[in-house]
């Protein structure tokens, strides 16, 4: 049963890595509840303080997720339209078939989204550089969070390697 539960604690590893890049699926929530799995394992204990602290960050970052993207958007003057834009963008850059779709798309999908909405190409592009820069960190930082979240779990994998196998 232990074996089972590390496989699926590993496939909510990986949800939680494509999750840092796809704005529907919340990465680090993700890999946390990887981290949760392994706790109801048999061979591996670990502690609830150690659970609690990575929920903490995890949640943490799913609220930086929300507010990153809108301070890099007002920031270089955009609205609403471009954040919308950055997410539409997103999602079609990752299902079109087009190198680099999944950086190009938040950023046309923004600059659509503040042309909608303004009639300057300038404040748009700018509005739109916003939004996206404010995509990439927000992105970066899930990015990293869900590393670290594998990169503990593979630690504790290895910690108790004998107990599983």
């Amino acid at each position: 049963m232990d074996i089972i539960l590390i496989i699926i604690a590993a496939l909510f590893m990986l949800l939680g890595i494509i999750g840092s890049f796809i704005p529907i699926l919340p990465g680090p929530v993700t890999s946390w509840f990887g981290l949760l799995i392994v706790h109801f394992t048999n061979a591996i204990p670990i502690h609830k303080s150690f659970l609690i602290t990575t929920f903490t960050i995890a949640l943490f970052i799913w609220l930086l997720d929300y507010i990153i993207p809108a301070i890099g958007t007002k920031r270089f003057g955009g609205t609403k339209y471009g954040m919308i834009g950055t997410t539409i963008g997103l999602i079609v850059g990752l299902i079109a078939p087009i190198p680099g779709g999944i950086i190009i798309g938040p950023f046309i999908g923004a600059l659509i989204g503040e042309l909608i909405n303004k009639s300057d190409t300038k404040k748009a592009t700018k509005a739109a550089l916003g939004s996206f820069i404010g995509f990439l960190t927000s992105t970066f930082i899930k990015f990293v969070v869900a590393i670290i979240y594998l990169g503990l779990y593979i630690g504790v994998l290895w910690d108790y390697k004998d107990a599983i196998f």
